[in-house]
């Protein structure tokens, strides 16, 4: 049964704009190796860490929200302890309100642009 997830992850901020997509890039690629599916990619910039990590007061920050089996989210996690280019990551499982919620967010956002 899939579940559906939603992981940020903030990237170190030495890297060149290059390193990050392809930082982005191994990720979302694991991913859809396993057979997720893709709902939301989004990209939120460089960003003010709430607290210092590694020395670091800034880092890119990515999210992704994604349909997949609960079975690969722990290798998933493995991944992103392994690649020293990543600060810090969050995967959540989401239920059907902070479903519903989103996808209200995402139509509204369509609205508001269709309507400028």
């Amino acid at each position: 049964m899939t579940n559906q997830y939603e992981t940020v992850f903030i990237m170190t901020p030495v890297l060149s704009e290059e390193q990050m997509k392809e930082t982005v890039k191994k990720f979302k690629d694991y991913l859809l190796d396993k057979g997720a599916e893709m709902v939301l990619e989004d990209n939120w910039g460089m960003r003010k860490l709430a607290y210092p990590i590694q020395k670091k007061s800034t880092g890119f920050y990515h999210l992704f929200e994604f349909k997949a089996e609960g079975s690969i989210i722990r290798d998933f996690e493995v991944a992103f302890k392994r690649d020293e280019r990543i600060l810090r990551f969050l995967t959540v499982k989401l239920d059907k309100h902070a479903i519903a919620y989103n996808e209200k967010k995402r139509n509204k956002a369509k609205e508001e642009k269709a309507n400028a």
